[in-house]
C-alpha cells in the first residue's frame, strides 16, 4: 500500500514537472492589423479597391437616376395612356428595378472577391515574416496582439515591420 502511494506521488510530481516545463514555452505577440494597415502594398490595394468601388457607385447611381426619371415620366403619363401600356410599363419598371438590385449585389460580391484576391498575398507575406522573425528570436508561439486581453510578452510588431522593409 505504501509503494502504491509512493508511485502515485512520483507520477504526480513527474506530471507536474512536465506541465511546468510546457508552461515555460516562449511566447510573443504581434499586431497584424497594425502591420497590414501600414504596409505600402496594403495602402496600394486599398486605393485600387476604392477606385473600383467608386466606379461601381457611379454606375449604380446612374442606373438609379435613370430609373427615377423613367418612373416619374411613366407616372405623369399614366392617365393618358391605355391600360395595356401601363401594364407593360409596370413590368419594365419592375425589371429595371431588379436589374439595379442585381447590379448592386454583384458589384458588392465582386468588390469582396477583389479584396480577398488582393489582400491574400499581402497577408501571406506578413505571416511568413512573422514565422521567420519568431523562429529567429526563439519563440515557440507568436499570437496576434489585436485579440489579446493581456500581452506582457515581447511585442514583435517593430521587428516584423523591419523584416517587411518599412
Amino acid at each position: 500500500m505504501k509503494q502504491i502511494k509512493t508511485l502515485l506521488i512520483a507520477a504526480i510530481l513527474i506530471l507536474g514537472a512536465s506541465q511546468t516545463i510546457n508552461a515555460q514555452a516562449k511566447t510573443a505577440h504581434v499586431d497584424v492589423s497594425e502591420i497590414m494597415s501600414k504596409m505600402p502594398a496594403m495602402l496600394d490595394a486599398q486605393k485600387q479597391l476604392e477606385k473600383l468601388s467608386t466606379t461601381y457607385d457611379a454606375d449604380y447611381k446612374k442606373m438609379a437616376e435613370e430609373f427615377q426619371a423613367k418612373l416619374k415620366k411613366y407616372d405623369a403619363e399614366a392617365a393618358t395612356v391605355t391600360e395595356a401600356v401601363n401594364t407593360e410599363r409596370q413590368k419594365e419598371v419592375a425589371d429595371m428595378q431588379k436589374r439595379i438590385q442585381d447590379y448592386g449585389q454583384n458589384a458588392q460580391k465582386e468588390l469582396q472577391t477583389k479584396q480577398e484576391e488582393i489582400t491574400k498575398p499581402i497577408y501571406e507575406k506578413v505571416r511568413t515574416a512573422i514565422q521567420k522573425v519568431g523562429k529567429a528570436k526563439g519563440f515557440q508561439y507568436v499570437l496576434d496582439g489585436s485579440t489579446l486581453l493581456l500581452a506582457d510578452g515581447p511585442n514583435l510588431t517593430v521587428d516584423i515591420k523591419k523584416e517587411l522593409g518599412f
